[in-house]
């Protein structure tokens, strides 16, 4: 296990590398490659105490999807606000809401609650246990199945199988 959490730290490091330098160059390989590596080996017990899921394909596809929809999301949210922001009377219903999230790792509760507030109209205000509170600019539901259905399940369905 310990083995495992390091040489995937270690891979994410050196991507993490090559997207910040954008290069291929000997030198900075070089530097990256032993960066990286005294970082995995110093960090390997943090990663692990973090609660990080294992990685596989899946997981690796599930990420990816997550990510687009995600951005998808934000996209949406921010044309939404912008509609409420230029519309003359400015159609909104401010709220606070619960929402239930079947998550069990607090990460993937973290997460799921910065997800929700990165989506402009919508703010993760607290997690207490397995309910959310968000603060809604145009409160659509106040039933809590309805109001974790809008706002919560989108990102919840690929949270649940890459932190499962």
């Amino acid at each position: 296990m310990k083995f495992k959490s390091f040489l995937y730290l270690f891979i994410l490091l050196i991507l993490i590398w090559l997207t910040l330098t954008s290069t291929f160059h000997l030198q900075e390989l070089t530097v990256g490659i032993l960066v990286s590596f005294i970082l995995a080996l110093s960090l390997t017990e943090n990663y692990i105490d973090l609660g990080l899921p294992a990685l596989s394909a899946k997981k690796i596809m599930f990420f990816i999807f997550y990510i687009v929809i995600l951005f998808k999301e934000i996209i949406m949210a921010n044309l939404d606000v912008a509609y409420r922001i230029l519309h003359p009377k400015m159609p909104i219903k401010p709220g606070i809401v619960i929402i239930r999230t079947g998550l069990k790792s607090d990460i993937a509760k973290m997460v799921l609650a910065n997800s929700i507030t990165l989506t402009p109209g919508t703010f993760t205000l607290d997690i207490l246990g397995d309910n959310l509170l968000i603060h809604w600019i145009n409160v659509k539901a106040e039933n809590i199945d309805e109001a974790t259905k809008i706002i919560g399940e989108k990102f919840e369905k690929y949270l649940r199988v890459i932190f499962g």
